[in-house]
C-alpha cells in the first residue's frame, strides 16, 4: 500500500496523478518497478514498446534455472488517466510482486533465484492500457499480443507529437516493435488482479471475485448537423438546433440502455458549434461508449439507438452521422483460470462460506489484447462505492492482503494442474 502511495507521487500534474505513455513519468515508474522486481530475485528488461518486465525462472533438474520454460504472466498497468486514483492497474502490478516474493526459492549469492513450479513466473507492467495520450488504448498489451498496427504511427497527442516521434524521444526504435510480441508457446496464461471499478462487491459485502469476462465495447463519434442562426431573431418553429437534437439523442441512449440487461451506454463528451452564446448551434458532436457482456446484445442495442436517433433527427429537421472509432469483442476468461482463481479466493474464506462471487467486467483491461495470445484469468478486489478513475478511488489493505493470498494460491493451483 505504501508503494501505491510512492507511485502516486510520480505525476506530470502537481496535486493529482497523471502518467501517460512515453513520458518522463513513464520512464520513472518503469525504473522503480524494475528495482522492485530485482529486489525479489527477478531479471528485468524493458521491451520494444516500453512495457517493463521481470522474470524468475523455474528450477530445472539439479536446481539450475530453466530459461526456456514457458511462463505464467502476472501483472497489470502503471499508466493512468488524468486526475487518476492510485490503485487502478497499479495494485495489480504490486500484488504480482508480492506473489513472486512468496513463491520464489531464495538463491545463494551470485546465483539466480528460481521458483519450484512447472513454469517460470513473469511480471508485466503494461505501459499504455488507458490510451490517455494518443487516444488508442491497450498499445502495450497489443504489441505483446502481436497485434500492433502501423496505422498507429500517425496518432498524435494534444501537442501534435506523433506516436513515432514519441517513440524516438523515449529512446525506443519504431523499427523493432515486433520484438515485443510473444509466442503462445512461451506462456501458460495471464493472471491479473484489479480493483472492480464498480460497486457490486461492495454492495455484496465481499472482498474478492472471479471475473468471468471482459465486456465488449464499441465507441462512436456522432455528428449532428442543423443550421446556425441568430438566437434572438429566429423563432422556435424556424430553428434547426443541433445541440437540442444531440441532447435528445443522449437521453435516448440512457433510456434504451437502462432497459437492457448488462448493456451500458455513456455519452461522455458533447460539444456545440460555433459555440457562441447568441447563436443557435448549427453543429453538435457527441461521443458514445457502448459496452455489453455479449457482442450480439451490444450490437442489437446499437441498432435500436440508431433507429431512435433517426426518428429524433427527422422530427427536428436535422442530419446526423456516426463514425466508429473503436471496437473490441468480449473476452471470456479461460475456464481453467477461472477455476484456479475461484480456488484461490476460496482459500481465504472461512469453512462453509458461500462460493466466491463471479462478476463480468464492464471496464476494459489489458487481458482484452492478451486473450488473443493466451488464456486470461482475473481477480477483482472490492472498491468502496465503486468509484474509479478519480482521486477517491480506494481499496482496503485487508482486501489487498486477501487478494495477494488468493492470487498466490491461484498460481499454486495452476501449478498442481500442470504438474
Amino acid at each position: 500500500m505504501s508503494r501505491c502511495d510512492e507511485l502516486a507521487r510520480i505525476s506530470a500534474t502537481p496535486g493529482s496523478i497523471e502518467r501517460v505513455y512515453l513520458s518522463p513519468e513513464h520512464a520513472r515508474v518503469n525504473r522503480l518497478a524494475a528495482e522492485w522486481m530485482r529486489e525479489v530475485g527477478m531479471t528485468t528488461r524493458q521491451d520494444a514498446v516500453g512495457n517493463q518486465l521481470g522474470r524468475i525462472d523455474r528450477a530445472a533438474a539439479g536446481g539450475a534455472p530453466d530459461p526456456d520454460a514457458p511462463a505464467l504472466l502476472l501483472g497489470s498497468h502503471l499508466d493512468t488517466v488524468p486526475d487518476a486514483g492510485r490503485f487502478d492497474g497499479i495494485v495489480g502490478v504490486l500484488m504480482a510482486l508480492e506473489v513472486v516474493r512468496l513463491l520464489r526459492t531464495p538463491a545463494p549469492r551470485d546465483e539466480a533465484s528460481t521458483v519450484a513450479l512447472p513454469f517460470a513466473l513473469e511480471i508485466v507492467a503494461f505501459s499504455d492500457e488507458e490510451g490517455t495520450r494518443f487516444g488508442k488504448a491497450l498499445l502495450g498489451s497489443s504489441a505483446v499480443a502481436g497485434q500492433w498496427s502501423d496505422d498507429w504511427w500517425a496518432l498524435t497527442d494534444a501537442d501534435g507529437t506523433t506516436l513515432r516521434e514519441a517513440f524516438l524521444e523515449f529512446g525506443l526504435d519504431p523499427g523493432r516493435v515486433a520484438e515485443a510480441a510473444r509466442r503462445p508457446d512461451e506462456l501458460v496464461g495471464y493472471l491479473e488482479a484489479h480493483i472492480e471499478q464498480g460497486p457490486e462487491l461492495d454492495d455484496r459485502g465481499e472482498s474478492l471475485a472471479v471475473v468471468s469476462s471482459i465486456a465488449s465495447a464499441r465507441r462512436f463519434q456522432l455528428t449532428v448537423e442543423g443550421e446556425a442562426r441568430h438566437a434572438g431573431g429566429t423563432p422556435y418553429d424556424r430553428r434547426r438546433d443541433a445541440l437540442l437534437g444531440a441532447s435528445e439523442a443522449a437521453l435516448a441512449v440512457e433510456r434504451i440502455c437502462r432497459g437492457e440487461h448488462h448493456i451500458i451506454g455513456t455519452v461522455g463528451r458533447l460539444e456545440a458549434y460555433p459555440g457562441a452564446v447568441n447563436v443557435v448551434p448549427g453543429e453538435a458532436r457527441l461521443s458514445l461508449d457502448l459496452r455489453g457482456e455479449f457482442d450480439g446484445e451490444r450490437d442489437r442495442v446499437w441498432l435500436a439507438i440508431e433507429r431512435e436517433i433517426d426518428e429524433i433527427m427527422g422530427r427536428r429537421g436535422l442530419r446526423w452521422r456516426a463514425r466508429e472509432v473503436h471496437s473490441a469483442p468480449a473476452v471470456f476468461c479461460a475456464p481453467l483460470l477461472q477455476d484456479v482463481v475461484r480456488e484461490g479466493i476460496a482459500s481465504t474464506l472461512p469453512a462453509g462460506a458461500d462460493d466466491p462471487a463471479v462478476i463480468f467486467s464492464r471496464a476494459g483491461h489489458d487481458g482484452m489484447a492478451i486473450g488473443a495470445l493466451t488464456g486470461v484469468g482475473m481477480l477483482f478486489l472490492r472498491n468502496p462505492d465503486g468509484i474509479s478513475h478519480h482521486p477517491d478511488e480506494a481499496v482496503s489493505a485487508g482486501d489487498v492482503a486477501r487478494g495477494i493470498q488468493a492470487l498466490a494460491e491461484s498460481v499454486l493451483q495452476l501449478a498442481a494442474d500442470r504438474a
